[in-house]
């Protein structure tokens, strides 16, 4: 029986951060099964508060060479990940996206076929990257009775459509552009990915959890059958509730008193939703605070492995302020550690700040 804390530990072992890891960065986009970046920084975030050596260029080098790339994949947000990841993971996932076009979208395309909007879309998108706003524009000259948002998003939904420099990198602003990953990726070597092996790079990076704990990082369905095709591939535990917990058999379960630093988590980290029980890295009541704005995660506080604080960056006339907003009263103790390492954070993140200065705000 795994407790609360022990499957804390062993999330934050997988996630790499326990202690910061000596992985370069796409060796750690890999063994994460990518990051989430529904805007440019949060992967570069994500990435230092996980690699002991890590700076912004470092990324950006492995975007502007084509090395990984910002595509969406699991639950049709934008993930960054390695180029064969994006090439392989990218057709398990097209009936996620499919599912994740609106129904008011859908409406307002009836009439135009699915498939032809995204061989068209495809036909756009090679001769020149187009923004969805663009990309909408365009087909809609084709389709005058359809809303060229609708048909934007649809475009969206099926092609394996992927970022590109400079809207994808740090810092960047406005509407990024897009082109197919087969187009900037070229074709790949290999065998083709399967549900199988996505499921077990879930397990190395979140594991142990359970059939639906996967099922709601993915967005796929029907992984019970996978599992038990999986067999003695994985092993079983079960948590306090009596919840069956899948695993790999040499994944990570460290003492459930190991420390745990204090750790800054980018907007919209993995972690947090990767889990349809996300107890283990915070209480239901933060969970309905951090995910009280749809389509908004803010940046999040570990003190103790769990969720403790919300923390948002201001700039303003050369002065960059880290404000952290706990959720609980924080030990004075671990208000230490946070400060410093907030000051490590604004290093990274604003190195060029007159001054830089981190403030908590109480709440409770």
């Amino acid at each position: 029986m795994l407790t609360r804390r022990a499957l804390n530990r062993a999330l934050l072992a997988r996630q790499l951060l326990l202690e910061r890891s000596p992985l370069g960065p796409l060796e750690a986009i890999e063994h994460l099964a990518g990051l989430p970046a529904q805007s440019p920084n949060p992967p570069y975030l994500g990435l230092w508060t996980r690699l002991r050596e890590f700076r912004i260029e470092d990324l950006s080098e492995l975007l502007t060479s084509r090395a990984a790339v910002r595509i969406g994949l699991m639950r049709a947000t934008p993930h960054l990940v390695g180029a064969r990841d994006a090439r392989g993971l990218r057709p398990l996932l097209q009936g996620v996206q499919e599912r994740h076009l609106s129904a008011a979208h859908r409406e307002r395309v009836r009439g135009a076929d699915l498939g032809e909007i995204a061989a068209a879309g495809r036909a756009l998108v090679e001769q020149r990257p187009y923004t969805v706003k663009e990309l909408g524009a365009a087909l809609a000259e084709r389709w005058p009775d359809a809303d060229p948002a609708a048909l934007g998003a649809a475009a969206r939904a099926g092609l394996p459509l992927v970022q590109v420099p400079p809207h994808s990198l740090w810092g960047a602003v406005g509407q990024p552009a897009y082109t197919t990953a087969e187009h900037w990726l070229g074709a790949g070597d290999g065998p083709p990915a399967t549900v199988d092996d996505l499921v077990l790079r879930y397990l190395a990076a979140f594991g142990p959890a359970t059939v639906r704990d996967m099922q709601t990082w993915s967005g796929l369905g029907g992984l019970g059958e996978v599992v038990d095709r999986l067999g003695d591939r994985l092993v079983a535990d079960r948590d306090e509730q009596g919840a069956e917990l899948l695993d790999l058999p040499d994944g990570p379960l460290p003492h459930p008193d190991t420390p745990a630093p204090a750790r800054y988590l980018a907007e919209f980290d993995a972690m947090l939703d990767a889990y349809d029980d996300s107890t283990r890295i915070m209480d239901d009541r933060d969970r309905r605070d951090i995910f009280a704005v749809p389509g908004v995660v803010p940046g999040t506080v570990l003190v103790d492995g769990f969720v403790q604080a919300i923390w948002t960056m201001t700039r303003k006339k050369g002065v960059v302020t880290l404000v952290v907003r706990p959720l609980f009263q924080i030990p004075t103790r671990d208000v230490q550690d946070l400060t410093e390492e907030g000051e490590r954070l604004l290093a990274f993140a604003a190195p060029d700040a007159t001054r830089r200065d981190v403030r908590f705000n109480s709440r409770w």
